[in-house]
């Protein structure tokens, strides 16, 4: 099993930034992917932005320039820097963590985002 505890998130007026944390404890030698998903009231689970093992990172065209993935693997410990934040990006993130293939796949508890307009 993983264990993946967020934080970070927080009320934050329009063009604010806010850094997520994600911290991996457990059978993370099991994990080849992280990633940030988040999910807004009355809609689907969204990717925002992947990081590979070998840091390769992905991010959801719509997010780029503002939103970076990266991991400090010393610490098990994956971040999303999130900058010019809008209303619209006030959602619930949730952490993954996934083996090859999608499998294993565990999920943290979430951290809610709300930007003010």
């Amino acid at each position: 099993q993983v264990q993946l505890v967020e934080s970070g998130g927080g009320l934050v007026q329009a063009g604010g930034s806010l850094r997520l944390s994600c911290a991996a404890s457990g059978r993370i030698f099991s994990i080849d992917t992280m990633a940030w998903y988040r999910q807004a009231p009355g809609k689907k689970r969204e990717l925002v932005a992947t990081i590979s093992s070998d840091g390769t990172t992905t991010c959801a065209d719509s997010l780029k320039g503002r939103f970076t993935i990266s991991r400090d693997n010393a610490k098990n410990t994956v971040y999303l820097q999130m900058n010019s934040l809008k209303p619209e990006d006030t959602a619930v993130y949730y952490c993954n963590a996934r083996g090859k293939n999608y499998y294993p796949s565990y999920w943290g508890q979430g951290t809610q985002v709300t930007v003010s307009s």
